[in-house]
């Protein structure tokens, strides 16, 4: 029987999306489930694979007809092997995650780091589909990016390639970053930096809505502070300037390195859309060269929480489907 389909996973702490993909790259069905911590994801696995089983149940699709899935995770990967390194926010460390899927679902399955496949994701079908050169940058409670040159995915011999959340920008006086070092992008310009931004200094905040908001016990998101910031706030302008200049610092120094066509903004803190990229851009172009800054375009991420999947089906469309 031919084989017509591919699957799509990104497995995240909270939930596992996944996503069924036809031969011409077409989205067919899309599902989710929620990730179980229980015992250091033990049953995460299982859980993907039943969930797989019944979907394609649901739809009268034999399971022979699947040529294979990708599956992207957070944290240190070995690519060659399927073996998950590290993952945190779910408990796994030097565990076989495509040994163990393929073991349960009869078709392989190819692994990438979620970063990766996301800016694979929105190369196939999404904000880049008209360049060959882009880096995909994700802004939420870390700084990640995934970077593709003349179409492929670029990972590097330790599969490291994109860490740009672990650029040191402050080398004097940083924070300490979750990684050991200091002063890394992320501790700046993430989501959780950039509150943690407004929040050391906000004795000095008195008068701003942010101030009002911290009085009050209530959460500050980066959602407040790009509003705020927006209706001529200064010290939530103050607080997004200060985390913009340093992705742009980061960003402009990666672009004279790797001169690519495009730069695309996704993540939670990619809703702040057109204010995002105007602050960016302008510090951007202070660290990029002119010819790199002349050709180089700035866009908001297209695929929202889709890019993932895509990202992961491109992988397993390119490894097990003839075209």
């Amino acid at each position: 029987m031919a084989e017509k389909y591919v699957i799509g996973i990104d497995i995240g702490g909270t939930a596992v999306k996944m996503a069924l993909f036809d031969q011409n790259g077409g989205m067919q069905h899309k599902w989710s489930i929620t990730t179980s911590k229980e015992e250091n994801g033990k049953y995460v696995l299982d859980e993907i694979a039943a969930s797989i089983e019944h979907e394609l149940d649901e739809k009268n699709i034999p399971i022979t007809e699947v040529a294979g899935a990708g599956a992207g995770l957070p944290g240190f990967i070995d690519i060659e092997n399927g073996i998950i390194e590290f993952a945190t926010n779910i408990g796994w460390k030097d565990y076989p995650v495509a040994r163990i899927l393929e073991e349960k679902l009869g078709f392989p399955i190819a692994l990438d780091n979620d970063a990766n496949l996301a800016a694979a994701g929105e190369y196939w079908k999404g904000a880049g589909t008209d360049v060959q050169d882009m880096i995909f940058i994700t802004l939420g409670t870390g700084v990640g990016a995934g970077i593709v040159l003349n179409g492929d995915i670029v990972n590097g011999k330790d599969n490291m390639a994109g860490e740009i959340g672990h650029v040191t920008v402050k080398p004097e006086g940083g924070r300490l970053c979750n990684c050991g070092k200091r002063g890394c992008l992320e501790t700046i310009s993430s989501a959780t930096g950039m509150v943690r931004g407004a929040l050391e200094h906000i004795d000095e905040a008195e008068g701003s809505p942010i101030y009002d908001v911290h009085q009050r016990g209530e959460e500050i998101t980066t959602k407040d502070l790009f509003a705020y910031a927006t209706s001529a706030d200064p010290y939530c302008a103050g607080v997004i300037d200060h985390a913009m200049y340093y992705l742009g610092l980061a960003v402009g120094n990666i672009a004279n390195t790797l001169n690519p066509e495009r730069i695309v903004i996704g993540g939670g803190v990619a809703a702040a859309g057109d204010d995002l990229l105007q602050t960016l851009r302008a510090h951007f172009d202070m660290f990029a060269l002119d010819k790199v800054k002349r050709g180089t375009d700035f866009v908001i991420a297209d695929l929202g929480n889709d890019a993932g999947v895509a990202g992961a089906a491109w992988l397993a469309k390119n490894h097990y489907m003839n075209n």
